[in-house]
């Protein structure tokens, strides 16, 4: 989940329904923003789609009548709807994917351990099992997973063992974590964490199959045509609240001339 911070409003009272407007409108700039994203990984293996959250901000004038208050709209958080993409059967023995909760590990080029849905494995120059991103797949004991040239009849068994005509390779690391929320997305596919992953002891490993985007583009384009629709309304607001400003500071200048 990525937390941002959380910003004071404003002391202004006539520009107070300007500072409001403003804050909607960023609101709904950021909800189009993560929309947007969305859609476009809407074919991308093993991603999840993103949801903004929004909070109130309550302003109290200190001489205002009891009870009165301003609300500003705060961007406080974007949280990851973790329902599982559809499996695609993909007939590649390298491809997994996996049926239930938890990440396989992957080790990038600076050594850095990160966690993927996204299964679509194949081999590096040098004989590992690599993802799509060049990132060494993991085995259990944290190690990558090399596959011989001899090896040519690869099975991976449901607890992510890798077997071939010569015998056992390695098993997959699958993990979880009790606050998958709290993963920060590096890119569009991994993940890193803060606390220690916990292996999944018995994991659902699927032999020739990718699991797909959980967004699904349809609603996804509801929820945009509704959200650009509120940015117009805000936008609309934002003008006629200029306009007034406006004819309120000529009329000042009027009376001072």
């Amino acid at each position: 989940m990525t937390w941002r911070q959380e910003g004071a409003a404003p002391e202004g009272r006539m520009d107070t329904p300007g500072y409001v407007i403003l804050s909607r409108l960023g609101a709904q700039l950021r909800a189009t923003q993560v929309l947007a994203h969305n859609l476009a990984n809407a074919d991308t293996p093993g991603f999840q789609a993103q949801r903004p959250v929004f909070a109130q901000h309550l302003q109290t004038p200190p001489d205002g009548p009891r009870g009165a208050s301003t609300a500003y709209s705060i961007d406080r958080a974007t949280w990851r709807q973790a329902t599982p993409g559809p499996l695609t059967t993909t007939g590649n023995p390298l491809d997994v994917a996996l049926r239930g909760e938890g990440f396989f590990a992957v080790e990038t080029p600076g050594g850095e351990e990160r966690y993927t849905r996204a299964g679509r494995f194949g081999l590096s120059p040098d004989g590992r099992l690599v993802d799509a991103e060049g990132n060494a797949a993991l085995d259990a004991r944290g190690t990558p997973i090399v596959i011989g040239p001899g090896d040519t009849r690869i099975e991976i068994q449901g607890d992510g063992t890798i077997r071939s005509e010569n015998g056992p390779l390695g098993q997959l690391r699958v993990v979880r974590f009790e606050a998958p929320q709290k993963l920060r997305a590096v890119g569009d596919r991994l993940f890193a964490a803060e606390e220690a992953p916990q292996p999944v002891e018995r994991p659902g490993v699927v032999q020739g199959a990718v699991e797909g985007s959980n967004v699904r583009p349809v609603l996804e384009m509801v929820r945009m045509t509704e959200e650009v629709r509120e940015f117009q309304l805000a936008t609309s607001f934002a003008e006629r609240e200029g306009e007034r400003l406006q004819t309120a500071v000529e009329r000042i200048l009027r009376r001072r001339g």
